[in-house]
C-alpha cells in the first residue's frame, strides 16, 4: 500500500507553510515544508517528542533552550524532547526547511 497526496491537494498556509500529518496514511512521522522569509519563524515552543530539521536553503538562527545556532543549507539539526526551540531566518533570501516531528501528529506547546 502506498499514498500519493499531489501538492494540488496539500494545504498552505498563508505563510506558504505546508503541514503533513502521517497518523492518516500510517505513518509515523509528521512535517512542515517551511518557505519563510527574512525575518520569518515561529515563536518559542516544545513538542514532547525529536523534531529534525533539513535546512534545504537559505540561513536560519536556532534557539534551542539557552543556545543560539546558526545554520545553512544542507545542515541538519536534532533537537530532544521537551526542549524550548524557535528559529528565525536571518538571511536575505527565502529560508526552506523540512521540519519532521516524530509524531503521527504534531503536538506542540507555545510558551
Amino acid at each position: 500500500m502506498f499514498h500519493v497526496i499531489p501538492r494540488s491537494e496539500q494545504k498552505q498556509s498563508a505563510n506558504r507553510t505546508i503541514l503533513f500529518e502521517g497518523g492518516a496514511y500510517g505513518a509515523p512521522i509528521s512535517l512542515f515544508l517551511m518557505d519563510s522569509a527574512p525575518g520569518e519563524g515561529p515563536a518559542l515552543h516544545q513538542h514532547p517528542y525529536t523534531e529534525t530539521w533539513i535546512v534545504r536553503s537559505g540561513q536560519a538562527q536556532f534557539t534551542v533552550d539557552t543556545e543560539t545556532i546558526q545554520a545553512n543549507a544542507g545542515d541538519i539539526i536534532v533537537v530532544n524532547p521537551e526542549t524550548p526551540h524557535r528559529f528565525v531566518n536571518i538571511g536575505s533570501d527565502q529560508l526552506e526547511l523540512t521540519c519532521i516531528h516524530a509524531s503521527e501528529r504534531v503536538i506542540q506547546t507555545w510558551l
